[in-house]
């Protein structure tokens, strides 16, 4: 999508602090980090949102995740971390293009947001 952000960093056109790339997928750092590590990972190819996974995009989706498994070994993440997907307009999805948060290095608390 050409007003998309993530498209426009996955392409290269808005640099970033990438921690790994492959043909697929894109993982950098936030800029708006909420842990020591925060890393957002992303699939090159626009899905807007997990409510757009269909059986012809899902495999992006295992693959993040096995990326996500390996950067949680480089950073160092041993004793645990989260993933986190928003989505939609309630879930406060703020970039519709569908990404993962991986925070680590420090306790998560829970909940993670406080109740209305």
């Amino acid at each position: 999508m050409a007003d998309c952000i993530f498209c426009k960093i996955a392409a290269g056109e808005i640099p970033s602090k990438k921690v790994y790339e492959d043909e697929t997928v894109l993982a950098f750092y936030d800029l708006d980090p909420q842990a020591p590590a925060h890393v957002l990972v992303i699939p090159k190819a626009h899905i807007a949102s997990a409510a757009e996974i269909t059986p012809e995009n899902s495999g992006v989706v295992g693959h993040i995740f096995e990326v996500i498994a390996k950067l949680s070994q480089d950073l160092g993440l041993e004793k645990g971390f989260r993933v986190i997907n928003n989505c939609g307009e309630d879930g406060m999805q703020s970039v519709q293009h569908l990404h993962f948060h991986l925070l680590g290095g420090r306790k998560m608390g829970w909940p993670p947001f406080p109740k209305d």
